[in-house]
């Protein structure tokens, strides 16, 4: 069995997500943790619990949702997964960062990539990974079938979608995406989204302005 663990980091209020087996071993997913204090209270939950982490993922690498990179894969000796069309916004996220008054240290070690079809495996849970593009060009979801749960990053959120005005944005692609990746799980499925409260496919479908189908 897997649970959702959330925390929100950071001045642009993202959300970070440990995904936690039975058995002790976790999934960290955009550690978005930029101030000190951020980074000691993600630790201090993983260490009360006991959790050891197996892998560190990105959906995406706004800067907003890397902040915590370099951190993380220094503190619990992890390496760094995300989508391959999302390594040159892992690269341009400090200056970004500049631009914001949000400096800080990049993640610079080896990179690993997730394409659509692969799977994460958490003990005997597997997870999978969805292309979902529009965001940016090489955004990823995490769909975990069993458990009834997506981690969409910034795609999909509770009545309302994520920005396509950065570069790499479409909202075209991002409007297919939904429609076509998290419209097509039953409508019971939790969407953990990157920023603000979980909500669930069906609820979108009915009540999303920019995306609902009936």
């Amino acid at each position: 069995m897997i649970t959702v663990q959330q925390f929100t980091f950071n001045p642009v209020q993202e959300n970070t997500y440990l995904l936690c087996h039975q058995n002790g071993k976790a999934i960290l997913i955009d550690p978005g943790c930029f101030y000190t204090a951020e980074q000691e209270l993600l630790k201090k939950f993983i260490n009360d619990n006991n959790l050891t982490i197996t892998q560190l993922v990105n959906t995406h690498c706004h800067l907003d949702h890397v902040f915590g990179n370099k951190w993380a894969a220094e503190t619990f000796n992890l390496e760094l997964y995300i989508h391959p069309l999302e390594e040159k916004l892992l690269e341009y996220a400090p200056t970004s960062g500049l631009q914001w008054g949000l400096s800080f240290e990049n993640y610079n070690g080896k990179l690993n990539f997730l394409n659509e079809g692969d799977k994460l495996m958490l003990e005997d849970e597997v997870i999978e990974i969805l292309h979902t593009p529009g965001h940016s060009p090489g955004s990823v979801s995490f769909y975990h079938e069993a458990g009834g749960f997506i981690i969409g990053g910034d795609v999909l959120f509770n009545r309302s979608i994520g920005r396509t005005d950065l570069p790499g944005g479409s909202m075209e692609t991002l409007v297919q995406s939904i429609q076509t990746q998290f419209f097509a799980l039953p409508d019971e499925t939790k969407v953990y989204s990157g920023h603000g409260p979980v909500t669930t496919v069906g609820f979108e479908k009915m009540n999303n302005p920019f995306v609902k189908m009936y």
